[in-house]
């Protein structure tokens, strides 16, 4: 199951961050999606702005990326590679609610 991250990344900002990604890498869309582990369609959907990134999709970035910080690549802000003295524990629980019938995410930063 994908959860869609709608309100908390700008589609056409994340865009252009995960374009840097690519070039920062010299990796093609197809490398990088073969890489990550997706669908190499789903990665040139995402690049058109035809859907937007899922958690599932952030996750799998920073498991093969771990260098690449979770702010940036969520909302542009702090800087594209983490410190090198910065060792964060980022952890996610997620919780059924009932009332609105879906999970909700939370984050623990260490």
């Amino acid at each position: 199951m994908n959860y869609h991250l709608f309100t908390m990344v700008n589609s056409e900002d994340f865009i252009k961050r995960l374009e840097f990604i690519l070039d920062y890498y010299s990796l093609t869309a197809s490398g990088f999606a073969d890489k990550i582990g997706v669908q190499r369609s789903s990665l040139s959907h995402l690049l058109s702005g035809r859907n937007k990134p899922s958690l599932d999709f952030i996750l799998k970035i920073l498991e093969f990326f771990p260098e690449i910080d979770l702010y940036w690549i969520l909302n542009g802000q702090g800087n594209f590679l983490k410190m090198k003295n910065e060792k964060r524990t980022i952890t996610y629980s997620k919780f059924w609610r009932k009332n609105s019938r879906k999970y909700i995410f939370y984050r623990h930063v260490f």
